[in-house]
């Protein structure tokens, strides 16, 4: 199988180009409630599956340690995807769905930002995280695909990458994910 690397490129490109034509002043929102939130004492939450995992647990990271500073102070950020003791007992004892909004109910906090990611926007465990969110008066920020899925019409704020690639709608979530980092760390003053 061959593959066409200049159109796989001009895709992405083309979907960062829509995305950034519908959901600017959706992603400034983002930024802005973030930082409020870290202003106030609170901290961002961050969960997804698989490769939105794999992103809660890198943009979490960046906010502790530095995206491109590591001489600030830490930005408050938990990924609830990293306690694996906790998540595969859950999972194996109780129910994977509630993975995620079980430890918002343990360690979540009115004030703290939801960050949610689901390409899809059908993920079982991520919508539960939201729900428990609302619960506990934390705001949301949605990050998912052109469809929005069950997501759809959830959280304080939704990032809607117009296309349904499922590729291409994680490359432009690690960039929304990175200009969200990249905002709070140039605006945090502890």
């Amino acid at each position: 199988m061959k593959i066409d690397i200049p159109n796989i490129i001009k895709s992405s490109i083309d979907a960062k180009t829509k995305m950034l034509n519908e959901n600017q002043e959706a992603i400034q929102k983002a930024c802005e409630l973030m930082l409020n939130s870290v202003m106030s004492g609170n901290k961002i939450l961050w969960c997804g599956n698989g490769g939105s995992a794999a992103d809660s647990q890198h943009m979490s990271a960046e906010l502790m340690g530095g995206l491109r500073s590591h001489n600030r102070d830490p930005i408050p950020s938990i990924a609830l995807t990293t306690d694996s003791s906790f998540v595969t007992a859950w999972s194996n004892d109780t129910a994977f769905d509630y993975i995620f909004s079980r430890q918002i109910d343990g360690i979540g906090s009115s004030g703290d930002v939801l960050v949610a990611i689901s390409t899809s926007g059908n993920s079982t465990n991520v919508l539960n995280a939201i729900r428990s969110a609302q619960l506990k008066k934390i705001k949301s920020v949605i990050l998912t695909g052109k469809s929005q899925g069950k997501m759809k019409g959830m959280g304080d704020i939704m990032i809607s990458v117009p296309t349904n690639d499922t590729q291409r709608v994680q490359e432009c979530h690690l960039l929304v994910e990175h200009i969200l980092c990249e905002y709070l760390e140039a605006e945090y003053k502890k």
